[in-house]
């Protein structure tokens, strides 16, 4: 066990955490949110992506850090509980709900579920579904088209699709969303990374062009393993989840000051029905400082080819790096960190 795990350990025994829980590392948080914006392009916001931020007090941190009131959302009690915590808040939905589920959240939302809340689009169905509903609630619904870029999970396939489409009274189209998630993953004989990026932001300028100009408030892309690979394309937004950014280079270890890290999450009183503050996020009030001894940055090698962390602490303090947030979290049993 490194180090820095076995003084995480010791942390949690100090604060008598005996059960799994989960422990985020703010300095690291904090590392990797002045890094995005650091490298954020100029000219687009960042659409934070609640279900991989399940937190309250987590997800607020970070859209007061990078100045924004954008999400993206998934599931419809998580919605009403970031709508209530963010009042300013426009949330995007990241993937087509069903029509039903949009009806009962209409019913016990309110106004703003009409006024602040984007709906996805995939199909000619769902449109005239959606174009039902807002009739039937007398309201206007807001929406985006999904569109495919290269993934094929889903979405509208070409922008004739979205040209020749008839967009119902009641229905205001807002723009696009795209996720080019296959991009990092296309081997370099297929033309690689840069290569499919570039493929997704031209097909993402096809289907903007074939929207009218009142219709791109929104034309999001992106997510966390390539939010921070565009600019100069037509994309106002990227999608950001895991608070994970490019690693962070650091000239020497250094001492943390008290309260780096905080225990966010209490899986037993989820489990256990526990009333917690917060609703559909049951440790969204639970953070709290864990005593600190001294803790020590973890530093790891890379490989300065792949760029892919080793699993042994640095002995070159040059390619020394502090890993991402992700990794700065540990969900340890009876007081261990792992």
């Amino acid at each position: 066990m490194s180090a820095y795990f076995a003084e995480l350990s010791k942390a949690l025994k100090a604060a008598e955490i005996f059960r799994p829980c989960l422990v985020l590392d703010r300095d690291r948080l904090d590392a990797n949110i002045a890094l995005v914006k650091q490298r954020l392009a100029p000219g687009l916001a960042v659409r934070l992506v609640d279900k991989s931020l399940p937190c309250l007090p987590l997800l607020s941190h970070i859209a007061k850090s990078l100045e924004t009131g954008r999400f993206m959302t998934f599931h419809p009690p998580v919605t009403q509980a970031v709508l209530d915590a963010f009042p300013a808040g426009d949330l995007l939905y990241g993937k087509p709900m069903p029509v039903g589920a949009a009806k009962a959240a209409l019913a016990r939302g309110g106004a703003d579920w009409w006024s602040r809340v984007c709906w996805l689009i995939d199909t000619p169905e769902r449109l005239s579904e959606y174009g039902a509903l807002a009739a039937a609630f007398g309201t206007q619904l807001r929406f985006a088209f999904e569109v495919d870029v290269g993934l094929h999970r889903g979405g509208f396939s070409g922008p004739t699709e979205i040209g020749s489409l008839a967009i119902p009274k009641g229905l205001r189209c807002e723009g696009i969303m795209a996720y080019e998630a296959h991009a990092p993953e296309i081997p370099g004989l297929f033309g690689g990374a840069a290569g499919a990026l570039k493929k997704a932001s031209a097909r993402a300028a096809e289907f903007v062009a074939a929207l009218d100009a009142d219709q791109r408030r929104i034309l999001n892309i992106g997510g966390s393993k390539t939010a921070l690979l565009h600019g100069g394309g037509v994309a106002n937004e990227v999608s950001i989840g895991l608070p994970a950014a490019p690693r962070l280079r650091h000239a020497r270890p250094r001492r943390l000051p008290a309260g780096r890290f905080h225990c966010v999450a209490d899986p037993e009183g989820a489990r256990s029905g526990a009333a917690r503050p917060g609703g559909h996020f049951p440790h969204a009030q639970g953070a709290r400082p864990l005593p600190e001894e001294g803790l020590l940055s973890l530093w790891r090698q890379v490989d300065g080819r792949t760029g892919v962390p080793r699993r042994h602490e640095a002995e070159r303090p040059d390619r020394a790096v502090v890993q991402p947030a992700v990794h700065g979290t540990a969900g340890g049993r009876g007081g261990e960190a792992r």
